[in-house]
């Protein structure tokens, strides 16, 4: 599977006309590889407790946290000032 396209600054990704942010550049390849292999897990977990609500809370909430730790959710990674853009149609911006 190839990389999605990304804009000129970086910030984000581009899927079907929308922009995603992009996971922060500026941490560490370790610590990105431990953030992404955990978001995994957390993802395999999601599917594997479909019928456990407690455990798909638990499953859900660590995708969370890995995505904030990464920078694809939560405060913007950026120190600029630039607004966000996450979620909004790259035809909107």
């Amino acid at each position: 599977m190839s990389e999605p396209p990304k804009t000129p600054d970086g910030r984000y990704i581009l899927v079907r006309g929308r922009l995603w942010r992009a996971s922060n550049p500026n941490l560490p390849g370790y610590e990105r590889e431990r953030l992404v292999a955990a978001l995994m897990a957390a993802r395999r977990a999601v599917r594997d407790v479909a019928n456990d609500p407690e455990a798909m809370a638990a499953a859900r909430a660590a995708v969370d946290a890995a995505k904030i730790a990464l920078g694809e959710r939560g405060p913007a990674w950026w120190t600029d000032g630039a607004p966000d853009f996450n979620r909004k149609m790259a035809r909107n911006t």
